[in-house]
Order: structure tokens, then C-alpha cells, then sequence
């Protein structure tokens, strides 16, 4: 048995990190968590140890002369351009465009899986926030075996490197804490895998 396998604490911490990293701040879906982060005592129910997520408290707490709104504008966005895209393909696609390769190769992956996964904008299915609600929704309906695949042929492979470059961009304390959670996070499912993750260069 794995980290995946019906664990409430990996399915709870990928709807968090897959809400906060899609949702705007101020949405119905990510408010609460934002509140949640911002406010003493999450830090006991996030399954890493003390001495990671401690330096993390005061970062979710500082204020900023940036709002929370305007930094997700800024960072997820536009109109400018994003100092870390959040697709899977401006990373893996020789050309760093959306709707590149990689996004063909999860389609068809979700396609040979019988994987109808909705997300509510217009936009590719390899959004980092979408994955790891993906990854979520796969574990909680028993699908571990998909959740697995999919967190090592089709996140893990260019996450590390989009996370790296979020946090060195973010300028805002909330989502540079969310990065570096995110980014250590990660790092201990890795360590869970049964499966070796896949290695695509990283074209950005």
C-alpha cells in the first residue's frame, strides 16, 4: 500500500495545493483555504514535519503591499506575461507554447483511461492546480493505480522545475510560502511512488 491508496492526508493536501495554485483567492472554492493558511494551527494537520512547515506560518501571515487578487492576477493571469506559466507543455513543448505535445499525450492518457475530468475554464488540461485535483479526485474514487501514472508520467516530470522558478518570481509572501509547500510536498510523494518518474528534458 502507498501514500495513494485511499490516504485522506494525500487526497487533502492535493485539493488544497490544486485549489490555491487554480482558484483566484477570493472564489468560493479557494477563500476558505486562504483563510485557513492565514491563521494559526493548519501547519498540525499538514502531514510534514514541524521543521519544514514552520518558516512556512509567517510567510501564509505577512501582509504585502500587493493584494493576494493582484498577485494572482499577476502571476496566473495576465495580461503580462507569467513569470511561471502553470501548463505542463510551456515546459516539455520544444516551442514552450500551450496545447503543445505533453497536453496531446494527457489527453490520450485520459482518454485510454476513461478519464472525464471538467474544469470550469477554457483552457489545457495540464494546469499544475488541475493536476493535483485530478490526482485527488483519482484517489478518493480508488483509482490509485491512474493517480499514480498520472502524478509520474504527466506532473512530477516538469513540476519541480515550474515550482523552483514560481518561487524565485512570486514577490508575495503568501505565494511564495504556497510554493515552497507545494515544492516539499511534492518532494515527499515522490518519495512515496511505486512507479520511477518519467524523464522529459525541460525545454524552459
Amino acid at each position: 500500500m502507498t501514500a495513494f491508496n485511499h490516504s485522506d492526508d494525500f487526497s487533502m493536501t492535493a485539493r488544497v495545493l490544486g485549489a490555491l495554485f487554480y482558484f483566484a483567492p477570493d472564489s468560493t472554492e479557494a477563500a476558505p483555504l486562504v483563510s485557513a493558511l492565514s491563521t494559526d494551527g493548519w501547519q498540525t494537520q499538514w502531514p510534514l514535519p514541524p521543521a519544514v512547515l514552520s518558516p512556512l506560518v509567517a510567510g501564509f501571515k505577512s501582509n504585502s503591499d500587493e493584494s493576494l487578487t493582484e498577485a494572482f492576477q499577476r502571476l496566473f493571469v495576465g495580461p503580462y506575461a507569467l513569470p511561471a506559466p502553470p501548463w505542463g507543455s510551456v515546459w516539455l513543448d520544444r516551442e514552450n507554447v500551450l496545447f503543445g505535445e505533453s497536453t496531446l499525450a494527457l489527453r490520450q492518457w485520459m482518454y485510454d483511461n476513461g478519464i472525464h475530468f471538467e474544469i470550469q475554464q477554457n483552457e489545457p488540461e495540464d494546469h499544475f492546480g488541475v493536476l493535483l485535483l485530478m490526482a485527488a479526485w483519482l484517489s478518493e474514487t480508488g483509482r490509485y493505480s491512474e493517480c499514480e501514472q498520472l502524478l509520474a508520467w504527466h506532473l512530477f516530470p516538469w513540476s519541480f522545475r515550474f515550482l523552483d522558478i514560481f518561487i524565485e518570481n512570486a514577490d508575495h509572501p503568501f505565494y511564495q510560502a504556497l510554493g515552497e509547500l507545494a515544492r516539499q510536498t511534492l518532494t515527499q510523494w515522490v518519495s512515496y511512488l511505486p512507479l520511477p518518474v518519467a524523464v522529459k528534458p525541460i525545454t524552459r
